[in-house]
């Protein structure tokens, strides 16, 4: 039990005295996170098998993996706040169709190259993988690109709309990789399942927007029978604990298997929760506050989670190098497409694509799924590398493109030690 307090208060210190590096090198907070991860994992600082000094296998920064899924479920909760009415109105249509267009542009782009890449050398990537993989191109990492806008106060249109978009890829992502994933393990055994290729996603889908709205109604109803902000703030937590938990249920119902999706149930729940309840402004404010170290133990684990292993094999690296770049051309033209489609401003359609790149948990997951696949270690070595690769870079440059679009203030030399400082007492004079 000690040495999990003295890994995980070296992970929170260790990120939080590594961010002041990250600021004076103009880097997100995010980064500096990444990096101490990184520093203290199995391949670095763990390494050195000292008990309490950093996390010495991948198989004890596993276990804390409830702290990376809670994480998760407050960041979707918190994006939740972004589907207000009033917001959704001025949006229109437009979220809807830019959300499904980049995705799948995406994918079609991944999937063109890496199909390419396997008839000019098929032992390089068999084409099951190449279809998988196209699939998990369109996945986005809402955590990093929640930080960032939240560190730097991002705010207006291109912001909103971000949120919004990488809120709707995760349904869009479930369902593009089931349905390659089904087609890539017909091509293999030569048996389709319409079950698993459409039925259960989309019940996956319906049943996760419907448990996370209940959980949102529920929580209005109850907050009402409490005054006090510290309870309230206890019982949205308390909430949102018990999404992330029934959100990890799964069950098979007549040959169906039924799941949830994490990130959908407590966005979900998010969503109705603001749009029905008038104080929750004031709420999630607070929640948010309570949040902040759990989200630098995310991105701490999140860091250790990565896996330099794959930097030695160059198949992999030729493969995550075709991989990345044109995930990279899909992003950004699928989003600068849609959104001249749907007439949005100039900065929209120059920069949405580019903050779009993150890319890590949920990406991990269908890769941990593809490993049944005949190739599907490639497959999951290739998102490693891609995770690694974009988990490093991808937050700054999220923030030069929200700052390139005019929504990020240029940092001041604001202390909150300073400002809360006593002030001097006023002399009155004689």
């Amino acid at each position: 039990m000690e040495q999990i307090l003295i890994c995980l208060s070296a992970a929170l210190i260790g990120g939080l005295l590594m961010s002041r590096l990250a600021k004076k090198l103009g880097l997100p907070a995010v980064t500096a996170y990444l990096v101490t991860g990184l520093l203290l994992g199995p391949f670095c600082l763990g390494a050195l098998g000292l008990s309490g000094l950093g996390f010495n296998t991948a198989q004890q920064v596993a276990q804390f993996n409830i702290i990376s899924q809670v994480a998760l479920g407050f960041i979707a909760f918190a994006i939740g706040d972004e589907f207000r009415w009033e917001q959704l109105k001025s949006m229109g249509s437009r979220v809807i169709v830019v959300g499904i267009a980049q995705a799948v542009v995406t994918t079609a782009v991944v999937d063109l190259a890496l199909v390419a890449l396997h008839y000019l050398n098929p032992a390089l990537i068999s084409l099951p993988a190449a279809i998988t993989l196209g699939a998990i191109a369109a996945a986005t990492a809402p955590a990093a690109t929640l930080m960032v806008v939240k560190q730097y106060k991002a705010d207006g249109p291109l912001t909103h709309l971000l949120l919004m978009v990488v809120a709707i890829d995760d349904a869009v992502g479930l369902v593009l990789f089931s349905v390659s994933f089904g087609v890539a393990s017909a091509m293999e055994s030569g048996v389709i399942s319409i079950v698993s290729v459409l039925v259960e996603p989309l019940i996956e889908i319906v049943l996760s927007l419907a448990l996370g709205a209940l959980a949102g109604f529920l929580l209005h109803r109850l907050e009402q029978f409490f005054h006090s902000r510290s309870k309230r703030r206890s019982l949205s937590i308390g909430f949102v604990l018990l999404t992330v938990g029934l959100s990890m249920v799964k069950f098979e119902v007549g040959g169906v298997h039924v799941g949830f999706s994490l990130l959908l149930v407590c966005m979900m729940a998010g969503t109705v929760f603001c749009n029905i309840c008038h104080t929750s402004q004031e709420i999630m404010e607070r929640v948010d506050h309570w949040t902040a170290p759990l989200n630098v133990l995310f991105f701490v684990l999140s860091g250790a989670e990565l896996d330099l292993g794959v930097l030695s094999q160059p198949m992999v690296l030729l493969v995550g190098v075709v991989y990345i770049l044109f995930r990279s051309l899909g992003k950004f033209f699928g989003a600068y497409f849609s959104c001249a489609a749907t007439n949005c401003e100039d900065k929209i359609k120059t920069h949405l694509g580019i903050t779009l790149l993150p890319q890590a948990g949920v990406a991990l997951g269908m890769a941990l799924t593809a490993q049944t696949l005949l190739d599907g270690a490639m497959v999951r070595n290739v998102v490693l590398f891609s995770v690694l690769v974009y988990e490093l870079v991808g937050p700054t440059l999220t923030k030069r493109s929200l700052m390139a679009a005019g929504e990020i203030r240029p940092e001041g030399k604001t202390s909150a030690r300073t400002a809360n400082a006593p002030k001097p007492p006023v002399s009155l004079g004689s």
